[in-house]
């Protein structure tokens, strides 16, 4: 067996920055000023990277299925828009209130996946975001119902940087806020707590077995989880300015987890690569066949499914074996 300070050193190696790393954020970085007609296109793949990594720290670090996960990600884009609307328009306060309100509703939201099958979570997780989405609908003097929440206008980002209509603004707030939420998942899920959710995502009973509390340890991972869903709910509203029922939408949930399904679960940055080739085969294929861009991205997801992602994705799947070995 390996030591204390053995284990100790393992997590720390997996969490040290590889110089890939610092490329990639830079050029992420960047590219709102060297591409601003796509500033937009940037802004949207931050947030819904964001979005991808809140559920993989669910499915792919601690194993629990969740089919409404956007029940979440729409708490916090409605949460901030009426903040904005009826309290105040700074958009870092009302991205704290939108994440502490995911969080609250996170916590809450857990006693209903301790127990029960995957199966049984599927459904719970699903029913729980059906039940905001008709509440929202039904709530229409604050949500606006089908019409959607119009009318939010938001102040400057830290009472410098106003929004554009370019987006330049929006992606880079958007960027800095999935790059702080990214080195606190991070730390999360290579400190020993994130090695108890794996164990627990190995086999449950055995990590009760060796005095993990595996109760408290889901409720906790599924609180933080529902936060940073949150965030990037906050943000797509705070960025677009509006918020309507399509957050709270089924078609959000799927469209999360097909994306860590192409990008790889169990690994932070799956989730932004899935939402990279994601959004922009959504992009390319809506621009091609308008109406029959989902059949593809249907037929590509079923490629994955019966070939298999390691042989589609050989090169990639070996650069992962090799960075993982490495660590």
């Amino acid at each position: 067996m390996k030591s204390v300070d053995e284990l100790r050193g393992g997590l720390l190696r997996k969490a040290r920055w590889r110089p890939w790393e610092f490329v990639l954020w830079a050029l992420a970085f960047a590219l709102p000023a060297l591409l601003p007609s796509h500033a937009l296109m940037v802004n949207e793949i931050a947030i819904v990277a964001l979005f991808a990594m809140s559920l993989d720290l669910i499915l792919g670090y601690t194993g629990i299925v969740s089919l409404g996960h956007a029940a979440f990600f729409g708490f916090g884009a409605y949460a901030a828009a009426l903040f904005a609307k009826h309290v105040m328009p700074d958009p870092t306060v009302g991205l704290f209130f939108a994440v502490a309100t995911s969080a609250l509703l996170g916590a809450v939201a857990s006693v209903t996946i301790l127990r029960g099958s995957d199966l049984t979570r599927l459904m719970v997780t699903l029913g729980t975001a059906l039940l905001l989405l008709e509440l929202a609908n039904k709530l229409s003097d604050w949500t606006g119902g089908a019409d959607g929440l119009q009318g939010v206008v938001m102040g400057p980002v830290l009472g410098l940087f106003s929004f554009d209509l370019y987006g330049r603004t929006s992606a880079w707030y958007s960027l800095s806020v999935t790059l702080l939420l990214f080195l606190l998942m991070r730390h999360l899920v290579h400190s020993p707590f994130g090695a108890t959710l794996k164990a627990v995502r190995d086999n449950r009973l055995r990590a009760m077995a060796i005095g993990i509390p595996v109760v408290s340890r889901i409720a906790v991972i599924y609180t933080i989880a529902a936060a940073v869903a949150g965030a990037a709910g906050a943000l797509l509203a705070q960025t677009s300015g509006f918020a309507s029922l399509d957050v709270l939408a089924f078609d959000r949930s799927a469209d999360v987890l097909l994306m860590l399904v192409i990008g790889g679960v169990g690994w932070l940055y799956g989730g932004v690569a899935g939402a990279i080739v994601f959004k922009l085969l959504q992009d390319t294929l809506s621009g091609v066949t308008p109406q029959y861009w989902m059949f593809w991205i249907g037929l590509i997801l079923v490629l994955l499914v019966l070939v298999g992602r390691d042989r589609l994705l050989r090169p990639w799947t070996w650069w992962r074996k090799r960075e993982r070995a490495s660590s």
